[in-house]
C-alpha cells in the first residue's frame, strides 16, 4: 500500500514541475521582455550614476614600548612616598582606536574644512563649499532627494534651519549644525579606516568624484590622523613633565631645608665629640644622602621629560603613499547590469506564476 501512495506523490511533483517548465516557456516572451526592461533600467542607471574615485594608503604605526622612569628613581621616589609607576606607560593611541578618531565630530569637522583643489579651478577652496555650490549630483541623487527624502525635507522646512557653526558653549559641548550635519553623512561613505592586527598595518581611504580630489583629502586626512596621534602624545608627555616639576619641586625645597639643619647642626657642634652629637650628625648626613639622591633623580628625570616634549619622532612608516587613482571604484556598472538583469528575471517569473495563481483562484470562484 506504500509503494503505490509513494509513486503517486512523485509522479504528481514530476507533472508539477513540468506544468511549471511548460508556463514558462508559454511564457518566454513576458519574461523576456521584463527581463530586458529591468536590463535596460539598469544601464541608464549605471550610466547616470558618477564615477567615483578612491585613494588611500597604507601605513605602519610605530608604538613604543613602556618606558620604566628614572631607572633607580621608582625605588627612591617610592621610600619617598611618591608613585611614578603609571607615568611611563599609556602614552600613545592604540591604533585600534584610530575608527574612533577618524568618526570623531572635530575629525570631521577639520575634514570639510579641508582645502582642495578641483580640475579647471584656480584657487583652493573647502571640503564643504565644493559640496554646497560645485559639486553636481546625478539626477537619480535628486530624483530621490525630492521622492523618497520629501518627508524629510518637509520636516526640516517646517522646524527651520540651524546654520550655526560648530562652537564650544559655556557648558562644553558641541553644538553641530544640520549643514554640518549632511556633509558628516556623506564622509561616512567617502573615507575608510581599517587596522590589520594580524600585519600591524593601518589602512585609510578616501573616495571623492574626481581622482585628484580624492588623492588630496586622503593625505589630508593621513597628515591629520597623524597630527592627533602626534598631539595626544606630546599632551601626555607634557603632563608627565608638569608631574615631574611639582615632584622636583617638592623635593628640591626638602632638600635645601635638610642641607640647612645639617650646616646649622655641623656649625653648632664643631668642638664636641659626644656619642649623642655624632650620632644625630649621622642621622641627619643620611637623611641628606637619601634627599639628595631623590632629588638628583628627579632632576634627571625633569630633563628627560623636557627633552620627550620637544621629541620629533615620526609616527607612521608609510608602506603604500597616497597616489592619484586612475581608475574609477564605483559605479560597478556590469554588476550593476547582472544585478538588474537578475531582479527582472525573478520579478518576470514571479509575474507569470502569480498571474497563473489568480487566474486559477478566480475560476475556481467563478464555479
Amino acid at each position: 500500500m506504500e509503494e503505490p501512495k509513494l509513486n503517486s506523490t512523485i509522479q504528481s511533483d514530476e507533472i508539477d514541475l513540468l506544468e511549471l517548465a511548460k508556463t514558462a516557456w508559454t511564457s518566454r516572451k513576458i519574461i523576456f521582455s521584463i527581463t530586458m526592461i529591468f536590463t535596460v533600467l539598469g544601464l541608464i542607471v549605471s550610466l547616470v550614476l558618477k564615477n567615483e574615485y578612491t585613494a588611500g594608503s597604507t601605513f605602519v604605526p610605530q608604538t613604543s614600548e613602556p618606558n620604566k622612569v628614572g631607572g633607580s628613581l621608582g625605588g627612591l621616589a617610592s621610600l619617598a612616598g611618591i608613585n611614578l609607576s603609571g607615568m611611563g606607560g599609556g602614552n600613545e593611541i592604540p591604533p585600534t582606536l584610530y575608527p574612533k578618531i577618524v568618526t570623531s565630530v572635530p575629525f570631521r569637522k577639520s575634514l570639510i574644512e579641508a582645502k582642495i583643489q578641483p580640475y579647471g579651478s584656480d584657487k583652493p577652496i573647502t571640503y564643504r563649499y565644493y559640496f554646497d555650490s560645485v559639486y553636481r549630483p546625478s539626477i537619480l541623487t535628486v530624483m530621490g532627494k525630492y521622492s523618497i527624502g520629501l518627508p524629510g525635507l518637509l520636516i526640516k522646512a517646517l522646524k527651520g534651519t540651524n546654520n550655526q557653526n560648530i562652537e564650544l558653549n559655556k557648558f562644553g559641548l558641541i553644538n553641530i549644525s544640520e549643514n554640518e550635519f549632511e556633509h558628516f553623512k556623506r564622509l561616512e561613505n567617502q573615507v575608510a579606516i581599517q587596522f590589520n592586527e594580524k600585519e600591524g598595518f593601518v589602512s585609510l581611504s578616501f573616495s571623492m568624484p574626481e581622482p585628484r580630489i580624492a588623492a588630496q583629502m586622503a593625505k589630508f586626512a593621513e597628515e591629520l590622523l597623524q597630527k592627533e596621534v602626534i598631539e595626544f602624545k606630546i599632551q601626555n608627555a607634557r603632563e608627565q613633565l608638569k608631574f615631574t616639576e611639582e615632584r622636583f619641586q617638592e623635593k628640591k625645597t626638602e632638600f635645601e631645608l635638610i642641607e640647612n639643619r645639617l650646616a646649622n647642626f655641623r656649625d653648632r657642634n664643631q668642638n664636641l665629640s659626644s656619642a649623642i652629637v655624632i650620632n644625630q650628625l649621622q642621622k641627619l648626613e643620611a637623611e641628606y644622602n637619601f634627599a639628595f639622591n631623590v632629588y638628583n633623580e628627579l632632576a634627571k628625570q625633569l630633563e628627560q621629560a623636557k627633552l620627550q616634549v620637544s621629541k620629533d619622532t615620526p609616527i607612521f612608516s608609510i608602506i603604500q603613499p597616497v597616489t592619484v587613482p586612475i581608475e574609477k571604484s564605483a559605479p560597478k556598472r556590469p554588476l550593476i547590469l547582472v544585478g538588474f538583469a537578475f531582479v527582472g528575471f525573478l520579478f518576470s517569473i514571479g509575474y507569470v506564476f502569480g498571474n497563473q495563481y489568480f487566474s486559477t483562484i478566480k475560476e475556481m470562484w467563478n464555479r
